[in-house]
């Protein structure tokens, strides 16, 4: 189908006014609405960035999980995020996806944003870059990419109806401009955020014509954030075209009756239905219900024709993915062994780097990190077994599977940041006789943040699983000591402490039940996070009864979470009984993450107790229902001293600390940036007694590190996806260097932070009086040393910034190419990634200290130079006129400056810049 104007005319002829309103509402949750007049299908949403789940919460249903976004944008390199993007292209179309709702390209602007793990950076030269990777590599192979949330919407706190007052300089130099960085890349969507601009939410806003598709010319779809359109005719007479979830809503008749009635004009109803036809086509979704989109996982939609669209489907979601890794010939060194995995899955094992030859395969998880096997599902009254859903790529060859699970790997180690190092960093696993591996976070390596981007990976590899995948074949040992409990809530019962009362398998029992508590269906399930349970006629209340196996004795903390009515019983006895109502509409919050109300009850080991859990649906609440279990937790100073003496008897210890769910997550910011009393205490047992430690940092964001001076080496490790112990093993014993460059500066105390507040006033007002000083640019201008500067990071050789060569005059308007030679002055191949940074310190503007223009890496051999080559853009010397609502360029003097980081750049010179031909 073409896609031209005229073609996209001639179908919309074919549709009637009212027929035109009712496309621009969704069909349900997940999909548009199919329009049989002109052969249009649904389109297949789903979220993103590092994983496309489908349109189901459900953990049978499993993905491929990437690292966090701020992981990727740590790598600083646009080829490998084009190739993660493919990947992400080839999940979406195994998961029957059309449109991908990613990427993230709100900022971090402040350190507590809840959320910053989806997010890219603070910078908008980086998010724009790398945003526009990731959806170039999206859309190169037939899924729509959507950039989100438009815009200034940088924080979680009161998200539905915050109105962010930010200047229009500001607004157009650093909140729009990775938004008009992806239109530049062509993106096919562009998201409407909840919050209001200026007075005006997002959904009704002017922002959404201009500069969005007048001065920009985006010519796709601005689809609403979820629940996000709250009135009809101001959102429809703006830019919005397309209204989600459905079929409910503000929209749908609604609009079709204010098209009638002349309050919307009919010439704007067109134009959206025209977006949305336009958007069809250019995902060949206008040949009616089968045109080529594999069913989603465990959906049949029958016919044969549908059987040879999922055949061609499954060999188009393979040309999706790269062959190569790291070189063209990244093919030739995958492994296809057999996996070994305590999870059993059919998966191979993590490869390893293509330069790196033959290597012990990796588990997928350990009995520690508790990941279950894939369950036999039951879905009827008795609970009798039945075959579960398709495997999630059983098409795919052993080869396809080792290249994705390389990948996933390659980018962990890419986007790890080598904070601070003293000579311990890399270990030689020759000379290691024991390695003590300490921290709950080792065990249970926490893999993705909180909140609807979450997905259900098959495989999970911990930093324990990896070390000991790394070290199996050698004398080393590694022993591992838990220490004490993180700070936070009980979480979800997990399926190693508990079982399906019904079939005695690891698991829970969900039951739906009518009004008289009568069993309407009935299924296992893996753990006791059940966020969508699935509804029947009748449905009255969700039941979630589990089996606990304690293994440790004594007092428990129980729960349940959810809205409504809800009670907790144990062995028949209840421990809470009443009715909790919601207390925000916030859809993270009703549908992913319900509060727990908790109780206590002592149990005994070898002692099981049946544990039932149950709330009543009622409208507004949801179905969310999570059944959650955490055992006492063990003395503080004891789990510190077993610590102190596993490290004290290690040749070298590895500690892993970081936050939770609940500390980072869609839905909230958080309060503060510590890691909790015991997790810092743990870090300071463990390096008073042995100097060769590495304090590995598990967190989405910035977090304090108040020992990061006396601890030998300090490794960012993001949220680093399903692949994240294997590929931190990487880089921990020397097989690949920490590539990541810091996205976002870090603090050393939060009070040092120039931008803390994420809270709005009375009036519902968030201020960004920060105006263009964000990041970076705010510590310069506060005069402020940060613990780590935006764009820091080691690798595992030095370098010196030896020549900065730039034109002697440059013409406004036109871009610059700037050249840096440097030389690798240590013992190791490296890459370095070299930043260049602009600044104009006789502007008559307020302008930044100096600010990002661009950056290029290079790699180089010991004793090698090496010139990057680094093109600065003219949008980088530009500035928004808010007198003339336009962009101009100062002329005369400028400073170009180079190095490693916004903190350290060695070298500068002048530039000056005169006026362009005609001026």
């Amino acid at each position: 189908m073409g896609t031209s104007d005229e073609e996209i005319d001639r179908l919309l002829g074919k549709l009637t006014p009212r027929a035109r309103a009712l496309l621009l509402t969704g069909a349900t949750a997940w999909r548009t609405k199919a329009e049989p007049a002109v052969s249009l299908r649904e389109l297949v949403m789903s979220d993103g960035p590092a994983g496309v789940r489908g349109e189901a919460w459900d953990e049978r249903i499993t993905s491929v999980l990437l690292p966090s976004a701020s992981a990727l944008a740590a790598t600083w390199d646009e080829a490998l995020v084009e190739r993660l993007g493919g990947l992400l292209a080839a999940e979406a179309w195994r998961k029957g996806v059309d449109v991908l709702l990613a990427p993230t390209l709100n900022l971090h602007r402040s350190p507590l944003g809840g959320r910053h793990f989806e997010c890219l950076s603070e910078d908008p030269e980086l998010t724009g870059r790398i945003g526009a990777a990731l959806i170039r590599g999206v859309q190169a192979h037939g899924v729509a990419a959507t950039a989100k949330h438009y815009v200034a919407n940088d924080s979680e706190t009161d998200r539905l109806t915050v109105d962010v007052r930010v200047g229009e300089r500001a607004l157009r130099e650093v909140y729009l401009a990775p938004f008009e960085a992806a239109v530049a890349a062509g993106v096919r969507l562009v998201m409407a955020g909840y919050n209001a601009v200026n007075g005006t939410t997002m959904t009704a806003s002017a922002l959404l014509t201009d500069p969005l598709k007048s001065e920009w010319g985006f010519d796709g779809v601005v689809v609403s954030d979820w629940g996000a359109v709250r009135g009809t005719v101001d959102t429809a007479r703006a830019g919005l075209d397309l209204a989600m979830p459905g079929p409910e809503g503000p929209w749908g008749e609604a609009l079709a009756r204010a098209v009638a009635d002349g309050d919307v004009p009919g010439a704007t109803v067109d134009d959206k239905a025209r977006r949305l036809l336009r958007l069809a086509a250019r995902l060949d979704a206008l040949d009616g219900p089968d045109s080529p989109r594999p069913a989603p996982t465990g959906e049949s939609r029958g016919g044969e024709r549908r059987a040879a669209v999922r055949a061609s489907s499954a060999a188009r979601r393979d040309t999706c993915l790269p062959v190569s890794v790291d070189d063209p010939h990244g093919a030739e060194h995958l492994s296809d062994r057999a996996p070994s995995s305590s999870r059993g899955s059919s998966r191979p094992a993590p490869t390893g780097e293509s330069r790196g030859g033959q290597r012990s395969a990796v588990p997928a998880s350990s009995a520690a990190r508790g990941t279950p096997r894939r369950p036999v599902p039951t879905d009827n009254a008795r609970g009798t077994e039945r075959p579960s859903a398709p495997a999630p790529s059983p098409t795919r060859d052993d080869r396809t599977r080792a290249r994705v699970r390389t990948l996933a790997r390659r980018a962990v180690a890419a986007g790890a940041v080598l904070l601070a190092n003293r000579d311990v960093l890399p270990l030689d696993p020759e000379r290691l006789a024991t390695v003590a591996v300490i921290g709950a976070h080792a065990a249970r390596t926490r893999t993705q943040g909180g909140g609807s981007a979450g997905v259900f990976p098959g495989e999970e590899v911990s930093v324990l699983d990896g070390i000991r995948a790394e070290l199996r074949d050698r004398a080393a040992r590694v022993v591992h000591v838990p220490g004490p409990r993180p700070d936070g809530p009980a979480p979800p019962l997990a399926p190693d402490d508990c079982t399906d009362p019904r079939s005695g398998l690891p698991g829970v029992l969900l039951r739906m039940l009518d009004a008289e508590g009568r069993e309407l269906y009935a299924e296992r399930r893996l753990g006791g996070r059940l966020l969508e349970p699935r509804l029947v006629p009748g449905a009255h209340t969700v039941e979630i009864c589990a089996r606990l196996r304690p293994r440790t004795a004594g007092r428990w903390t129980l729960g349940v979470a959810g809205f409504g009515r809800m009670s907790l019983t144990l062995d028949g006895r209840t421990l809470l009984a009443s009715d909790f109502p919601p207390r925000t509409d916030d859809p993270a919050v009703v549908h992913v993450n319900p509060p727990a109300h908790y109780a206590t009850a002592d149990l005994a080991v070898g002692r099981d107790a049946l544990l039932v859990a149950r709330r009543e649906l009622a409208p507004g609440t949801g179905r969310a229902t999570v059944l959650v279990a955490a055992p006492p937790a063990p003395d503080v100073a004891a789990a510190l001293s077993e610590a102190a003496r596993a490290a004290a008897g290690a040749d070298a210890a590895i500690v892993v600390v970081g936050t939770t769910e609940h500390g980072e997550s869609e839905g909230h910011d958080r309060t503060d940036l510590a890691l909790g009393a015991t997790q810092d205490a743990l870090v300071r047992a463990v390096t008073a007694v042995n100097p060769r430690t590495v304090a590995v940092v598990n967190s989405g964001g910035p977090v304090e590190l108040p020992w990061r001076e006396q601890v030998g080496a300090v490794l960012l490790a993001w949220f680093p996806g399903q692949e994240g112990g294997a590929g931190l093993a990487d880089v921990i014993f020397g097989r690949a260097e920490p590539g990541g460059r810091l996205p976002t500066t870090w603090p050393a105390a939060l009070a040092d932070a120039p931008v803390t507040r994420t809270r709005p006033d009375g009036a519902g007002r968030l201020d960004y009086d920060e105006g263009l000083h964000v990041g970076h640019r705010g510590w310069l201008r506060h005069h402020r040393t940060p613990a780590y500067w935006f764009g820091h990071g080691l690798g595992y050789t030095t370098w010196s910034y030896d020549e900065l060569t730039v034109p002697t005059a440059a013409r406004a308007g036109d871009d610059l190419t700037v050249r840096v030679r440097v030389r690798n002055t240590g013992v190791r191949e490296g890459r370095e990634v070299v930043q260049v940074y602009l600044a104009r310190p006789a502007s008559a503007l307020d302008r930044p200290v100096r600010w990002l223009a661009g950056y290029a890496a290079v790699r180089a051999r010991p004793g090698e130079t090496a010139t990057a080559t680094v093109r600065v853009p003219a949008r980088a010397l530009r500035h928004w006129s808010v007198a003339e609502h336009a962009w101009r360029t100062e002329t005369g003097t400028w400073r170009v400056l180079a190095g490693r980081s916004a903190g350290d750049v060695p070298l500068a010179t002048d530039l000056e810049v005169v006026p362009a031909p005609g001026e």
